[in-house]
C-alpha cells in the first residue's frame, strides 16, 4: 500500500511475483569513463540522478488450506494442538491466541495441509473490535474454513446464534470471504449435555447444506473423522 493515501500497489500473492515501486535513478559516469591517452588518472566524475523515493506499508497475510473460526475459547487452539506439531498457548480466557498459529496436519506419509489457528472473533470484528480485522485478512486466502462451536452451554451463549454472528461478521468484512466453503465443526463433545447439543445442532446445520463433526479436542474424540 502506499503509505501517503492508503492506494494497493501489489498484491504479492504468487512466488516469484515482482513489482517496480520505486523506480532508480540514472548512474552516473565513474572517473574511468574519463580516461584518456593524455588524462590517465581524472579525478571528477559525473553524478548520477537521483531515484523515486516511496513510503510503504507493507501488510502480511498468512497462506493456509483451511482456517479455523470461531468465538474466544471454543478451542480452535486445542484443536490446532491436537492435529498438528504447532504448540499454541491455550488458557481457559478470551483472547489467549494473541497471533495467528499455523500448523502442518499430516494426513499420511505424502499428504498434508496447513491449518490457521485465527484468534477469536467478536462481534463488530470487522470494524476493530477485539482482536479485529487484523486477523480477517489471515483467512482471505484459505480454501475452507472450519467453524468452531462450543455446544458445552459453559459460556451461557447460543453455539447458533455464534455461528450465525461470525458469518455476519465475515459478510461485512468480505463478501468473498463469507463465500468459501465451511464445515461446522461441535467441540466439546465429552462435556455433560454437550453431545446431545451436538445432536440437535447436527441436524439443522445439515438440513441448511453443511457438512458437520462433533468432535473433543481434549480426548481427541472425532478427531480423525474431521
Amino acid at each position: 500500500f502506499d503509505a501517503e493515501n492508503g492506494e494497493l500497489l501489489a498484491d504479492l500473492a504468487e512466488e516469484g511475483t515482482r513489482i517496480i515501486i520505486a523506480a532508480g535513478g540514472r548512474g552516473g559516469r565513474g572517473n574511468a569513463r574519463f580516461t584518456s591517452p593524455t588524462h590517465q588518472t581524472p579525478r571528477f566524475a559525473e553524478n548520477g540522478e537521483p531515484g523515486e523515493e516511496k513510503s510503504l506499508k507493507l501488510e502480511l497475510k498468512l497462506l493456509a488450506d483451511a482456517g479455523l473460526l470461531g468465538f474466544p475459547s471454543v478451542g480452535k487452539s486445542s484443536l490446532i494442538a491436537r492435529v498438528s506439531a504447532a504448540r499454541p498457548k491455550i488458557a481457559d480466557y478470551p483472547f489467549t491466541t494473541l497471533v495467528p498459529n499455523l500448523g502442518v496436519v499430516r494426513i499420511d506419509a505424502e499428504r498434508s495441509f496447513i491449518m490457521a489457528d485465527i484468534p477469536g472473533l467478536i462481534v463488530g470484528a470487522h470494524a476493530g473490535a477485539g482482536l479485529g480485522d487484523r486477523f480477517l485478512r489471515h483467512v482471505e486466502r484459505t480454501r475452507i474454513l472450519v467453524h468452531i462451536l462450543d455446544v458445552s452451554g459453559l459460556t451461557g451463549r447460543d453455539p447458533e446464534e455464534d455461528f450465525h454472528a461470525i458469518n455476519r461478521e465475515l459478510e461485512l468484512y468480505s463478501s468473498r470471504l463469507a463465500r468459501l466453503p465451511q464445515v461446522v465443526v461441535f467441540n466439546k463433545i465429552d462435556l455433560p449435555g454437550a453431545r446431545e447439543t451436538a445432536d440437535r445442532l447436527s441436524k439443522i446445520f445439515q438440513e441448511k447444506g453443511y457438512k458437520t463433526f462433533a468432535i473433543s479436542a481434549v480426548t481427541g474424540e472425532g478427531i480423525k473423522e474431521l
